[in-house]
């Protein structure tokens, strides 16, 4: 697979430094307006590649996804595009209309569903280990530096951690318990006073009658989320602590450490913990790229679709708007 890298900030490095790692990958260019690289041909821009190419990734900000999408479409390059697919419903319908009519595929960078855990947590759901589900609990709260926000796109409402991060966990619930059907919340921006949100608590309906709260900051710092429970983001500390609960009717269950509570008929005796064997570790982003090569070639279908992606941005906005601070929602 001849791959251009669009893109070479935090997340963009990564996809690079792994596909250059990787066998039946060859990196043939990076485009980056202002950061160079001078280990690839380097472009301003997707209209000045002058490589031969199959495919993309674009990991550029979400706001600028539909037009590189495409362009991309117009050259006939595949695309990984990371999460979101998009800034908004519009862009993320444009990106489907447009890899549609030039016949390419689009694999959207929700990585945790290439995670080895979550893929055994998934099974384990089907499976009935605790039962039909009835509620899950999840907190993601990390304290970002202050250096995260300045001098870029991440200083005003494009920085809030609902797009860039409770994104990750909509799709992940969507991926484990199917369709949102409502949402509610609050949210606070009372910590850095910036023009966006940086903690709240939401609520969710799932078709079938569960429901799943999470509380989230980038403003709290906390042993709890999913990088630093899976130490699968080497720039976020790893602490291996759960940071999801899941409540069936015949147990729970908890990740990542995947340990079932149950064993018993009700509450007047202790539920009994039942620890997991332990899985095979992977590099989601590289399982991702290598799906993404198989998806390229023609042997796989894409496990995240942009329309798959494209309701998870429904529910994400949907929560952008519920969480907004008072004062920017009377705005």
């Amino acid at each position: 697979m001849r791959l251009l890298i669009a893109g070479i900030g935090l997340i963009g490095a990564r996809h690079l430094a792994h596909a250059q790692a990787m066998e039946g990958i060859d990196v043939v260019g990076v485009i980056d307006p202002v950061l160079q690289q001078t280990d690839f041909p380097h472009f301003a821009a997707i209209e000045q590649v002058k490589v031969e190419a199959d495919a993309i990734v674009i990991a550029t900000p979400s706001h600028l996804h539909a037009d590189h999408a495409e362009a991309a479409a117009a050259r006939g390059w595949h695309m990984l595009i990371e999460k979101p697919v998009a800034h908004d419903m519009e862009a993320a319908v444009r990106i489907t209309r447009a890899a549609d009519a030039a016949s390419v595929q689009t694999l959207v960078g929700h990585h945790r569903r290439h995670h080895a855990r979550v893929a055994e947590l998934k099974a384990m759901l089907e499976a009935g280990a605790i039962g039909t589900p009835i509620l899950a609990s999840m907190i993601w709260a990390m304290r970002k530096p202050d250096g995260y926000f300045e001098g870029n796109w991440r200083s005003g409402s494009d920085g809030s951690p609902v797009m860039i991060n409770l994104v990750h966990e909509v799709d992940l619930l969507r991926h484990l318990f199917g369709e949102v059907t409502g949402v509610a919340g609050f949210g606070s921006n009372a910590q850095r006073g910036a023009a966006r949100v940086e903690s709240g608590a939401v609520a969710l309906a799932f078709e079938g009658g569960m429901t799943a709260s999470i509380a989230f900051a980038d403003s709290a710092l906390s042993p709890w989320g999913f990088e630093a429970g899976t130490g699968e983001n080497p720039n976020i500390g790893t602490t291996g602590e759960d940071y999801l609960r899941i409540t069936g009717r015949d147990g729970s269950v908890g990740f990542p450490s995947l340990t079932v509570w149950g064993g018993v008929p009700d509450w007047s005796q202790p539920a009994v913990p039942q620890l997991p064997k332990k899985t095979a570790p992977n590099v989601p982003l590289v399982a991702q790229l290598e799906h993404f090569a198989d998806v390229v070639a023609g042997c796989s279908a894409p496990l995240v679709s942009a329309a798959d992606a494209t309701q998870t941005l429904r529910v994400t906005l949907q929560i952008e708007a519920a969480v907004a601070p008072r004062s920017e929602a009377a705005a």
